[in-house]
């Protein structure tokens, strides 16, 4: 009986024929924008229980849709940006736990990897990355330089580097990762604007620009934004922007303006400009009048993260990750379920909610229906569209999903059932692993325990039999939607055994 139901919910992602989408002229396709905060829970925006105010993400809410139950494929910053952009798991990378410290990392995104900006390009549209990339840059090095140096020092800012523009950007104006990784330094499509050459930083000092300040970064992010808006409104052409914004992960650093705007402390005053930044963006569309057809998203790399002071947040009322257990970098629910919204006049009903099982890979899916893109064999391999849900809430069919934590460790979820195939947080909160006498693994029914606190795994061994040989199957196969089975980039170790080699690792 399990069987068929797992075969039931392998659902058709990876081909998209663009039903209602699929032959529509450009000037008719829509707009899209992709907001994309860092390290913030579902708890921190004011129409759920958040103390700071956010009137942008709640008008949102307000003329758009709630996803109730959206994850990041990943509970940190650099796998789950992959996964957004790409429509397929980290894991099946090199990446395989943590993410990008280095200046030395190369791009995750391969050559000729398709991506959500590629697709659209292909299809006509401008397409632009403003903000914080964190997927790796091909710098180019000066002849004496170490390889595992993190300061940027050795970085050769007078050539050109591997950036956004190789992976289906036309347009790129951001960093290279968050503003505690060096260099600090803005770069313009494929060249830094300043060379790195004084010291700055915290808590990580390193090469940055003279003139290049933290807490001024959203500011820039929101200006050329909103530049970008002004200039294609005036164009035939519909324009895809990706907004990836550095708050309010750590420095916490709200400008000037915004410090003692909220009553929780700089921690909100950086939410309330993060908020302000979404207000800037849908202020532009509409004053150039292109909000109808505009697809705007917002959401989240992972949960909020303990460096802001979870604990004293939530003394004074505010809980940046809900009622949910753990944080960022866990495999627990505030690791990755997220706060996501979407706002499209013309197709999505104001004020709606889903309860769709959503991974933010599915974005890719979604963006190529939308434009009756044709995807190839290997393309979104673990991504299924919800345009069907944004032109009707109701519309909830979605199979297993797999979500990752920091140190590699993996969990499933199919209908109420989630599975973590570790015994503890498998990131920072306690207990990363598995108290002593305590089961290897955790199961979790969110429908009855939206809190996992009660582990059932011994209970419900059919369950738990099925949701594994699910897993294996999704990296045995190089997807986990239908499609012929493809490579992954290499060998996926999952409980300490490679799949693909079916041997104990040595």
């Amino acid at each position: 009986m399990y069987s068929k139901l797992m075969m039931r919910n392998i659902l058709m992602g990876a081909v998209v024929v663009g039903a209602g989408f699929g032959s529509v002229k450009a000037a008719e396709l829509p707009n899209i924008i992709f907001i994309f905060a860092d390290d913030m829970g579902v708890g921190d925006v004011s129409h759920r229980t958040g103390k700071a105010d956010t009137p942008a993400l709640d008008r949102m809410a307000r003329e758009g849709m709630r996803f109730t139950d959206a994850h990041t494929t990943s509970s940190v910053c650099t796998p789950s940006r992959y996964g957004l952009l790409t429509g397929r798991y980290n894991w099946r990378t090199r990446l395989q736990k943590g993410v990008f410290f280095s200046p030395h990392d190369k791009p995750l995104i391969k050559k000729d990897e398709s991506t959500v900006a590629s697709i659209l390009k292909d299809k006509g549209y401008d397409t632009a990355c403003v903000g914080k990339w964190h997927l790796g840059i091909g710098w180019e090095f000066k002849e004496k330089n170490n390889p595992k140096s993190r300061t940027g020092y050795d970085i050769d800012f007078a050539k050109p580097a591997v950036t956004p523009t190789s992976h289906g950007f036309d347009y790129f104006y951001g960093i290279q990762a968050s503003l505690d990784m060096a260099p600090y330094v803005y770069i313009e499509n494929e060249r830094a604007t300043a060379e790195g050459s004084v010291t700055k930083g915290f808590p990580r000092k390193g090469a940055a620009a003279p003139d290049f300040e933290a807490n001024q970064c959203l500011k820039v992010f929101a200006e050329k934004s909103v530049a970008y808006i002004n200039q294609k409104a005036k164009s035939e052409k519909p324009f895809f922007l990706y907004l990836p914004l550095t708050s309010p992960h750590t420095p916490i650093v709200p400008s000037k303006e915004w410090l003692g705007k909220s009553p929780i402390g700089k921690y909100g005053d950086f939410l309330m400009e993060t908020d302000w930044v979404v207000g800037q963006v849908l202020e532009a569309l509409d004053a150039n009048k292109i909000t109808e057809n505009t697809l705007v998203m917002f959401s989240t790399d992972n949960g909020c993260s303990p460096a802001a002071g979870i604990g004293k947040l939530v003394e004074k009322g505010h809980k940046p990750n809900g009622d949910l257990r753990g944080h960022k970098a866990d495999i627990y629910e505030g690791g990755h379920r997220v706060p996501t919204l979407a706002m499209w006049p013309k197709v999505v009903t104001a004020g709606t909610e889903t309860k769709r099982l959503t991974t933010l890979a599915d974005f890719y899916a979604t963006c190529a229906e939308i434009v009756g893109a044709e995807l190839g064999s290997e393309d979104g391999v673990d991504s299924v569209s919800f345009l069907p849900t944004l032109k009707d809430a109701s519309q909830v069919d979605r199979g297993a999903i797999v979500m990752h934590s920091i140190n590699g460790s993996f969990a499933i979820r199919q209908g109420r059932w989630k599975l973590c195939f570790c015994g503890g947080s498998g990131g920072w909160s306690a207990p990363r692993k598995a108290p002593e006498g305590a089961p290897k693994w955790q199961l979790f029914d969110l429908d009855a325990d939206p809190g996992e606190k009660v582990n059932v795994y011994e209970s419900q061994p059919e369950v738990v039999q099925g949701l594994h040989d699910l897993m294996v199957q999704y990296i045995e196969d190089g997807r986990s939607t239908e499609g012929k089975k493809v490579q992954n980039d290499v060998e996926v170790e999952f409980l300490n055994r490679s799949v693909a080699e079916g041997k104990k690792k040595k």
